[in-house]
């Protein structure tokens, strides 16, 4: 029954967070929002990408489909109250995401195109943390391995925290520093990065 749930999350997941709320943004401003199609093959944003599809497949399609097939467990990993909280976790990082998607509103995107200048989101959730749709995605992603335990969904999930910190460290800041510059850095500087006041950035000293 757990790698059902786990299969029918990882699909709602997909379809609520990738293709409802692409259709949506193409109906608000006439753009899907998809940026990664585009992106230069080898490029950090590229790795980032591909080690994120691969943790996703891996957490929420193969892992549920190799339970149901009859994969084993790692049974100091399964526990009925970890598989409770894991369900909580997956329901809740689900909202979550969308949630927090929808926050963003026109400037909502997958994967940054470099000469694209947005407005910077710093309400809602937004305020509360840097990057709460990486937060509830991580949530999501923690939550689905715990329902359901086996190799391929523990592997998933540092696949998919590994393309997080790749793509918000490595991309994501230092392109919205370069276009939003010192409002950036302040609401960098008060605002923690994926949990509220951890991570926050020391303000940049001007350029001599």
């Amino acid at each position: 029954m757990l790698a059902l749930a786990a299969l029918i999350f990882g699909v709602v997941y997909i379809l609520l967070t990738l293709v409802v709320r692409a259709l949506m943004q193409r109906h608000r401003t006439g753009d899907t929002g998809i940026r990664y199609l585009s992106l230069p093959p080898g490029s950090t944003q590229w790795w980032s990408h591909w080690t994120f599809v691969i943790g996703i497949g891996l957490t929420a399609i193969a892992a549920p489909i190799a339970g149901l097939a009859g994969l084993a467990p790692i049974r100091m990993l399964e526990h009925p109250i970890s598989q409770g909280l894991g369900v909580t976790l997956a329901v809740l990082g689900i909202l979550g995401v969308f949630i927090a998607q929808l926050m963003m509103g026109p400037s909502w995107r997958i994967a940054v195109d470099e000469a694209e200048r947005t407005e910077l989101v710093t309400t809602g959730a937004f305020g509360v943390v840097r990057n709460p749709i990486f937060t509830a995605m991580a949530t999501t992603f923690l939550g689905l391995p715990l329902m359901l335990p086996n190799v391929l969904a523990v592997v998933g999930l540092a696949a998919a925290v590994i393309a997080m910190q790749i793509q918000v460290r490595l991309v994501e800041e230092p392109y919205l520093h370069r276009v939003h510059a010192a409002s950036y850095d302040d609401y960098a500087s008060r605002v923690g990065r994926f949990l509220p006041g951890i991570g926050r950035l020391r303000p940049r000293l001007p350029d001599s």
